[in-house]
């Protein structure tokens, strides 16, 4: 488009002013100024289309529209020329109503000459075009009409889906005390935040995003902020990008109709323009799933909000502030269940209030599942109900409406992601349920099984976080460098994990990829019994059982198994002999939720672990490893927690570079028996990463830490009995962090520490007390140090250390305090 193009309105405007006065003022210039009036009153609208269209002109019309627009410069003057005219001078006004004439005469041939044959091309061009589009859609009809069949994906399928999230939206919250919530909190951001002009409502699928989305736009307060100018529009996963385009833009310039026709006057790419001051509009973008799409479908116009709703997480330069969709609270679920089980807000006498409680709290709050599984038990009998019951604990559907309409829709989240992403959302149902996983025990995983890196692995975990599909719970440190993935947890929503299993306990029990218990029982299934004739060719297998004996167990054949989770509640637990019948497994998981420590037997079995990579033992006396008896060569991380430790680190018989020749990173955390670590340890050089953290009885480090020289991350956090720290630990040369805070009466620091000369980053809050002269001056050797976190307190003393040390970055921690790990 040509730069002239943009001034052709603008002129037509201002004469457009000046005629009006001459037809107020001057009579022998009123005939032709009434109908230039005319004229450019009609003209306006088209100059306007044509200026923000986007659309590259050809030659020939450019070229007209410059005269045209010359004409109109042209007849401004002499406008200003007639009013400045006094009424006396005869002579130049009879001159001045000629020239008016004769321009009025040059714009009515243009209108009636180059504008009519332009409008001719331009319908012959359009009719064209009609033709060419109506034959590609006749080909695509043909093409999807033969996927409209249940299961093939097609668009019918897609759209009923869409009709079924409608019904549900018409239905709302019973009670609507979440909804109002929700709605206030959204209000806020699109009328009282001149400043937010993308917003968004994020929640898990089924949670009452579009309900809430919808109630929004029948509000009376937002209806007339933005005076009725609200479009609401389905994005879905396949759209039609041009059409939606087109709808939005006919919406923003009055011309609604161009939605339905073409988008030949859509400006491309993304539009961020300054029209000044317009009329308020909304634009509701419902079911977005991608970025690439949601930016093509936002124009940065003032006076003009976005509200987007999804599933997913946008990045805060897109979506600049959202509401995450809360679910429901206990009474709230119970009136939505029963209005969809019973056709009333309350449980009837006639019912098993008992059953009825507890299926509702299977459903864990979710609007759809409520209504979904409600709708499926209403007017059956009681057995039925309990039957429900039984199906919903083992993570099953319970007919074929909850399998297609909750746990199928659910599922078009998980489809959507990669083939990676998605095989790691499966993983999630390994775990117990209302159960928090620590970050550690999945990325092991996803380390060993998925051939990725850990920094791989916690991208994935963020994606899936951000698609809302689990939940990260996290320690107020996490995020920064060096900082442990064990003080990270994860949790999940109950139905998004009943989707997990749904999916993973999909084909024959032999071929699973993941064999998986769903929920805790007093034995293994009996599925897996009748079918230990042949092997089992999981690759992660997931036990949950109470105590087991040697007799529960039967024999399993695992020949294709890296992945073994043991998840029970017991205070004694013999571990499976079929571990012998796993040549490849890589990790191991031993979790036990029960409240005491469990005594492991048979602990024998980890001699045939030759492959074994990683080990998690939590909540269990961890039995004496004794030389012949375990000899882990390929343990490269081996984690405790919770665990009873001081008979398995005796050093009279421990010597751990032996048994773990190739260990890189030991955790120890929250085992409140360990006094001081074996010496030995200090003889496993490929040591990396040492965590002892929590233990609250640690009185003492070894005195030749010094010599694990290959040593990068020492953490000794919250270890109050603590009081000093060995001077070899000046030798770690390749240390680059360390964690001593919480350490409440460790006094003062080794002189040597100054030798560290690979130290990059200090953690000391709350251990203000070491800030003596003798530790500043060692301090003031790091010249590699690049940052300390600490507390208020003691922070002015490295303010002056940082004079000395201008690379040094000297952060004040804030005062935080967490009891959650205590809920296991």
């Amino acid at each position: 488009m040509a730069f002239n193009d943009f001034f052709a309105g603008e002129i037509a405007t201002e004469l457009l002013k000046q005629l009006v006065a001459i037809s107020r003022k001057s009579c022998l210039c009123k005939s032709s100024a009434d109908s230039l009036i005319t004229s450019i009153d009609e003209l306006l609208p088209i100059i306007n289309e044509i200026k923000y269209s986007g659309v590259e002109l050809s030659a020939i019309r450019q070229s007209q529209l410059d005269r045209f627009s010359e004409t109109l410069r042209g007849g401004l003057e002499l406008a200003r020329k007639v009013l400045a005219s006094g009424r006396w001078n005869v002579y130049k006004n009879l001159q001045l109503a000629r020239k008016m004439e004769k321009l009025e005469k040059q714009v009515s041939r243009f209108v009636s000459g180059p504008m009519q044959a332009h409008l001719l091309a331009d319908v012959h061009h359009m009719r064209f075009e009609t033709m060419e589009r109506f034959d590609r859609l006749e080909g695509r009809l043909e093409q999807r009409l033969n996927s409209m069949k249940i299961g093939a994906g097609g668009w019918v399928e897609e759209a009923v889906k869409r009709m079924e999230v409608e019904e549900e939206a018409s239905l709302g919250i019973i009670g609507g005390v979440g909804l109002d919530l929700g709605k206030n909190k959204v209000k806020k951001m699109i009328i009282g935040r001149d400043d937010l002009s993308v917003v968004g409502i994020w929640g898990i699928g089924g949670s009452g995003k579009t309900t809430l989305a919808n109630e929004i736009c029948k509000d009376n307060q937002v209806r007339s902020h933005f005076n009725d100018r609200i479009l609401f529009l389905t994005v879905s996963q396949s759209p039609d990008l041009q059409q939606l385009r087109a709808r939005i833009w006919g919406f923003l310039t009055g011309n609604e109709a161009m939605g339905y026709t073409n988008n030949l006057f859509v400006p491309q790419g993304k539009l961020q323009c300054e029209w000044g001051s317009g009329p308020r509009t909304l634009v509701v973008l419902d079911d977005v799933w991608s970025l690439s799409v949601l930016e093509q479908l936002i124009f940065r116009i003032p006076a003009y909000k976005t509200l987007v709703v999804s599933r997913f997480k946008f990045p805060t330069t897109v979506v600049h502030e959202v509401y995450k969709v809360e679910l429901l609270r206990e009474d709230e679920s119970l009136s939505l269940f029963c209005h969809s089980a019973f056709g009333q807000t309350s449980i009837p006498p006639t019912a098993n209030e008992s059953l009825v409680k507890q299926i509702v709290n299977e459903c864990k709050g979710l609007p759809l599942a409520l209504k979904v599984i409600g709708a499926s038990l209403r007017d059956q009998p009681e057995m039925y109900w309990a039957s429900a019951r039984k199906r919903l604990l083992r993570g099953e559907p319970i007919c074929e409406a909850h399998e297609n309409k909750l746990l199928e829709r659910m599922a078009i989240s998980v489809e959507y992601l990669n083939k990676k992403v998605k095989e790691c959302f499966l993983d999630l149902g390994s775990f117990p349920e209302d159960k928090k996983i620590p970050l550690d025990v999945l990325i092991n995983m996803w380390v060993e099984i998925h051939d990725i890196d850990e920094e791989e692995a916690f991208a994935i975990l963020v994606e899936l976080a951000d698609k809302n599909l689990l939940t990260l719970v996290k320690d107020a440190r996490v995020g920064d460098a060096y900082s442990s993935f064990y003080e990270i947890c994860v949790t999940q929503h109950d139905v998004l994990r009943d989707l997990a299993l749904h999916l993973s306990n999909r084909g024959d029990v032999n071929e699973r990829k993941r064999l998986l218990m769903p929920r805790r029982d007093i034995e293994l299934p009996r599925e897996w019994e009748r079918n230990t004739d042949q092997t089992f060719n999981a690759q992660i297998v997931s036990v949950h059982t109470g105590e087991m004996r040697e007799m529960d167990w039967f024999r399993m054949q695992f020949p294709k198994a890296e992945v073994l989770v043991l998840n029970f509640s017991s205070n004694e637990y013999f571990l499976p002999p079929f571990i012998d019948d796993m040549p490849k497994l890589k990790a191991l998981i031993v979790i036990n939720y029960g409240t005491t420590e469990a005594i492991l037997k048979n602990f024998s079995v980890f001699t045939n672990l030759a492959r074994l990579r990683s080990l998690w033992l939590e909540k269990v006396w961890v039995p004496q490893l004794t030389n012949p008896t375990v000899r882990l060569k390929n343990l490269h991380k081996l984690s405790m927690v919770l665990c009873k430790v001081s008979n398995s680190f005796n050093p009279s018989v421990l010597d751990l570079p032996l048994i773990f020749p190739r260990l890189s990173e030991l955790i120890i955390d929250h085992c409140d028996d360990l006094i001081k670590l074996p010496l030995s340890i200090c003889e496993v050089n490929t040591l990396k990463s040492l965590s002892i953290t929590n233990c609250h009885r640690l009185c003492e480090l070894p005195a030749d830490m010094g010599m694990l020289k290959k040593l990068e991350i020492l953490r000794l956090y919250a270890c109050p009995e603590l009081k000093k720290l060995p001077p070899s630990i000046g030798e770690l040369i390749g240390l680059k962090y360390l964690d001593i805070s919480q350490c409440v009466n460790l006094r003062c620091l080794p002189r040597e520490i100054g030798k560290l000369a690979s130290l990059e980053k200090m953690d000391m809050r709350e251990c203000s007390q070491i800030m003596s002269p003798s530790t500043q001056t060692a301090l003031s050797k790091l010249k590699s140090l690049r940052r300390v976190i600490c507390d208020d307190e003691v922070s002015w003393q490295w303010r002056n250390l940082e004079k000395t040390m201008p690379d040094l970055y000297v952060q004040v921690a804030e005062k935080w305090y967490s009891l959650d790990w205590l809920d296991g």
